[in-house]
């Protein structure tokens, strides 16, 4: 019979509303110096929820550990890698499964399924999308530890059911073969924990006198079970903050403190007993009424809520009709020109602030977006910090690889008679066609490598496909390629692309689900190209070299910069109308009660999760709920900046000549709130232009902006300056006939003046 689950004894601390970073930091680095201070440094855990942000944390509570002049060096860890070190503990020889690994087991699984296949599955696995969203259901029904014979009494539809029996199908594989999958290591270890498996409790509690569990409001059931198994012996102190739970409220509606039980003493700090806000942030106004509905008190009357209950608040308040707190906001035309126009801004400030690139970061609505947004800052002259790995169908080095293999695939076949004379300009029959894959692979390599030979490609082969790949890449000094075409930002995560095919090749060698050749590494190589997405594994945001951090809003909630630019506050981001997966219909989702995620919550649920909602403003419960998680993302998202906070948006075309700005539903509140303000950027700011892009971009702009300034004043009978106008257009005409510009670029300069004069219409 299995033990009964532990419950959670202790204290928790929950702040009443979400505070900028520096002071909430403050707060956590005092409740651990006391901890610290009773039990020793040595002897306190520190466990918080998500790795994001765990760095800046433990650099914080080792300042506050230092006694009579010797740093302390705090034991702090993210919830996840605790508990794998403790599974390994039990088990060394335990295997965890890498991504690509995941990615080539789960397909043979499916692939050998015995159930048949619902036709709806059967159609979606043609949209591009379709892996990554069923692998990321899988993971959550992994993670809160969901089977199918958990659901089977509740009538699941038919689509749950085949893909929760093919994860239990799957789990069941990964046992036979020694694996633990990443996102089964928590509910695996709780289990042994629960269970004291060979006194396991027992020697991971023997170092253990307290745990400090931080972001505790982000904790969910099976964290919750492994808090409580850990610290049966041991002191706990659980941390977090009302209104700023996002992963938590997404499998698990309601307040944290409705789900902790009777043994953990709640204690709600308000905002007087949080610290000091003498020097409170401009716009810490903005934050408080995203995350918690609260407005500023006004002029003339009571600070009230969202839901109408007045209550009184701190912070910076209005005094003889002033604003209580402010944002600065950014509106252009086009995604790409709002990234422009923050790359300006950032200019400006370290311009006028003497800051460095690392004060500033910029927030995209979701990862995929990190890729374009940092390439499209660099071009125009920002440095950036943010490395990772980006998506493999993306790397020039990956899919010079991959052309590889598919060479010697076609070698081990039909040897290199087809090769050689495909390199001779003969396709060797009338079906090899462009977009044959062996003719792409010989065109890639042929542009890539400038002594490609077939007699490369065989002094490369042998036994051994790791081994040959290696060869490969120190014969055509590929690494070396790398460094002298690449920026090094660029050329770090081409490094991280051929590490991973290695790594890939290696595991091919090594495992059974594939045949350790060329035509296995093929097969495991293009799958995981096909379902690889960017940044799926680690990003790195603060690497030594410094530069502007671009990450995802969620990356921000433990992290503290001068200036935050938040992108895509449009009303398609934030909120959005794609909710949880786009693996199935909203209406199918709605009644689908064995999804892992909360999928039918009634008002009750909403209005107990968000203070920002009254029962009287939920309309679509589904909806509501969810819209007001992305709400909860921008507060959090809002409170990282120190001084500067921008809101970004760009225009949406209205089917027509006109165009209207659809920004997100929440910038409209904040603009419409009494005593808050957004402050709009001047486009046309005195810092330097910086970068090649910006510098175009700035001088074909000129003719035509010079004209229209002309018109405007001409229109409303005011006097133009021609003399400045003549004086530009004769410097811009000397350096066209007489500088060393490129004729394509003179063209365009040219084609602003036809724009400028009517000559030519733009087709918006």
């Amino acid at each position: 019979m299995a033990p009964s689950p532990a419950t959670l004894q202790g204290t928790c601390k929950l702040r009443a509303e979400p505070a900028p970073s520096d002071e909430l930091f403050d707060w956590i680095a005092g409740e651990y110096a006391a901890l610290a201070a009773e039990y020793g440094p040595r002897n306190v855990l520190v466990l918080k929820r998500h790795p994001a942000g765990l760095e800046r944390l433990a650099d914080a509570l080792a300042d506050a550990g230092t006694t009579e002049g010797t740093p302390q060096s705090p034991r702090v860890e993210s919830l996840p890698e605790h508990a794998s070190k403790v599974l390994e503990a039990l088990d060394p020889t335990l295997d965890r499964l890498e991504y690509e690994e995941r990615i080539e087991l789960i397909s043979l699984v499916i692939d050998g399924a015995s159930r048949e296949v619902p036709p709806y599955l059967e159609r979606a696995a043609d949209h591009e999308s379709f892996a990554r969203d069923v692998g990321q259901l899988l993971l959550e029904a992994t993670r809160q530890r969901l089977r199918l014979a958990d659901v089977e009494g509740e009538d699941p539809h038919d689509c749950l059911a085949f893909l929760y029996a093919m994860n239990d199908r799957f789990h069941a594989e990964l046992e036979d073969r020694g694996y633990v999958e990443r996102a089964d290591v928590i509910p695996r270890t709780v289990d042994a924990l629960e269970a004291n498996t060979e006194d396991l409790r027992t020697r991971i509690g023997e170092s253990i006198d307290a745990v400090l569990a931080v972001e505790f409001e982000e904790y969910r059931r099976l964290d919750r079970r492994y808090l409580a198994a850990l610290t049966a012996d041991a002191d706990l102190v659980c941390l977090g903050e009302r209104h700023a739970s996002v992963e938590r409220t997404r499998i698990e509606s309601g307040s944290i403190e409705d789900h902790v039980g009777d043994g953990l003493e709640i204690e709600i700090l308000e905002s007087d007993e949080n610290g000091s806000e003498t020097a409170a942030s401009p716009h810490r106004s903005v934050t408080r009424l995203l995350a918690t509905g609260e407005t500023p008190r006004t002029a003339g009357g009571a600070p009230r809520t969202t839901g109408g209950a007045p209550r009184a608040i701190d912070g910076p308040s209005t005094i003889g009709g002033s604003t209580a707190g402010y944002a600065r906001r950014i509106r252009t035309r086009t995604a790409r020109e709002q990234v422009r126009s923050v790359a300006t801004e950032i200019q400006a400030l370290r311009d006028r602030n003497d800051w460095s690139y690392d004060a500033v970061a910029v927030a995209v609505p979701r990862i995929e977006r990190v890729p374009e947004t940092r390439t499209q800052l660099r071009e125009a002259g920002i440095p950036t910090a943010t490395i990772g790995t980006p998506s493999l169908a993306e790397d020039p080095a990956v899919n010079e690889l991959y052309a590889f293999v598919t060479l010697q695939c076609a070698r081990d076949r039909d040897g290199d008679d087809r090769i050689d004379a495909a390199l001779a300009g003969d396709r060797g029959s009338p079906d090899r066609d462009a977009d044959d894959p062996e003719t792409v692979a010989l065109e890639r390599l042929r542009a890539r490598v400038d002594d490609f030979s077939p007699a490369l490609l065989a002094d490369c082969a042998g036994a051994s496909v790791s081994r040959s790949l290696e060869r490969w890449i120190r014969r055509t000094d590929l690494k070396g390629r790398i460094a002298r075409e690449e920026d090094w930002i660029d050329a770090r995560e081409g490094y991280a692309g051929v590490r991973r095919v290695l790594e890939i090749a290696r595991f091919v060698e090594e495992t059974d689900l594939v045949g350790p050749d060329w035509g296995g590494l093929r097969r495991m190589l293009r799958r995981t190209i096909q379902y690889d997405a960017p940044y799926v594994h680690a990003v790195e945001t603060q690497p030594p070299t410094g530069g502007v951090t671009v990450c995802a809003v969620d990356d921000l909630k433990y992290d503290s910069r001068e200036a935050v630019f938040l992108l895509d506050l449009i009303d398609d981001t934030y909120p959005g109308e794609q909710f949880l997966t786009q693996l199935f219909p909203t209406a199918w989702l709605r009644e689908m009660d064995c999804y892992p995620a909360v999928t039918d919550p009634d008002v009750e649920d909403v209005t107990a999760t968000f203070a920002t909602v009254d029962a009287d403003g939920v309309g679509d419960p589904f909806e509501t709920y969810h819209a007001q998680r992305s709400r909860r993302r921008l507060a959090l998202g809002a409170r990282a900046a120190r001084s500067r906070l921008y809101c970004c948006s760009y225009e949406r075309g209205a089917g027509g000549l006109r165009r209207t700005y659809d920004e997100s539903r929440y910038l409209q509140e904040l603009e419409a709130t009494p005593g808050l303000e957004l402050r709009a950027v001047d486009a046309d700011t005195a810092a330097a232009i910086h970068g090649e892009s910006n510098a175009l971009e700035a001088l074909l702009a000129q003719p035509r902006g010079e004209l229209e300034r002309i018109l405007r004043e001409a229109s409303t009978g005011g006097e133009a300056d021609l003399g400045a106008t003549e004086e530009l257009f004769e410097e811009i005409a000397v350096v066209l006939a007489e500088g060393d510009v490129d004729d394509e670029l003179a063209e365009a300069v040219r084609s602003q003046f036809e724009f400028a004069a009517g000559e030519v219409i733009r087709d918006d």
